[in-house]
């Protein structure tokens, strides 16, 4: 059986790189930097992986909006490829800053209806909160489907999921496109600090319409550990982290192995 391949895609401001490249490789998987001027380049290829990430941090410094300039490269030096590598079926996913990235890119659903915007609170807010899983989605199904809650670290300043119209909130259940939502340590969602940016129904994961897009806000690389965890969740077997990064590597093992 071959070892996924994992693209950690790239720019300057990116951050959380490193946390996202021992979690995959810890994991099992094969980890590989995957700079925007790698691309540009030649030097290395989208199709070459079996999954690629979009890991936090604070890209081109956030200056314009969160996400947007890197979106905006991206797209520019591999906006087909990216656009071909989800229509095969393989996993792109985009944590905290690289949800926004996803966003700008309108992998998930165009902007006109769906944004992430500023946290509700008016600041940064850098907490351990939990989440549950509310989906049916194969990757993750295993692992986090009527189980938990898990505790999960955010750090963000610009990470409020909002809506245009509460329509737009019926659709995405029908199609099964929320993933993870904020929840309580009893897996209640919740309003404010549990739900730390006032996300729309405590959104904090949006999956496209075929479940391989996906865009959380919450950091599991920053909790593979259950030693990084607080409370009762450091005596746990097993931390949020590894089990994420587990089923992504057993998914792609089983698919695209």
């Amino acid at each position: 059986m071959n070892i996924p391949k994992v693209g950690i895609l790239l720019m300057e401001g990116t951050n959380n790189e490193t946390e996202v490249y021992f979690s995959v490789k810890r994991s099992g998987g094969h980890p590989d930097y995957l700079h925007v001027s790698d691309i540009s380049s030649g030097r290395k290829n989208v199709s070459d992986y079996d999954a690629l990430i979009v890991p936090g941090g604070f890209s081109a410094g956030d200056y314009i909006r969160a996400g947007v300039i890197f979106a905006a490269r991206l797209s520019a030096v591999a906006g087909r490829e990216i656009g071909d590598f989800v229509d095969s079926g393989k996993p792109f996913i985009g944590i905290c800053n690289g949800f926004q990235v996803i966003m700008e890119m309108g992998l998930i659903w165009n902007r006109e209806e769906i944004t992430l915007t500023n946290n509700e609170s008016g600041r940064f807010e850098c907490r351990y909160t939990y989440m549950t899983m509310t989906s049916n989605n194969p990757i993750f199904r295993d692992a986090f489907r009527d189980k938990g809650p898990f505790q999960v670290p955010v750090a963000h300043a610009e990470g409020r999921i909002a809506v245009s119209d509460r329509s737009v909130l019926k659709k995405l259940y029908e199609n099964d496109q929320v993933l993870f939502k904020y929840s309580d340590p009893n897996g209640i969602t919740d309003d404010y600090p549990w739900n730390p940016n006032g996300s729309v129904d405590s959104i904090a994961s949006l999956t496209n319409e075929y479940g391989n897009v996906i865009g959380l806000m919450p950091h599991p690389e920053r909790i593979y550990y259950p030693y990084q965890a607080m409370y009762d969740d450091s005596r746990k077997d097993q931390a949020t982290g590894k089990l994420f990064y587990d089923s992504l590597i057993s998914y792609l093992s089983g698919v695209h192995g």
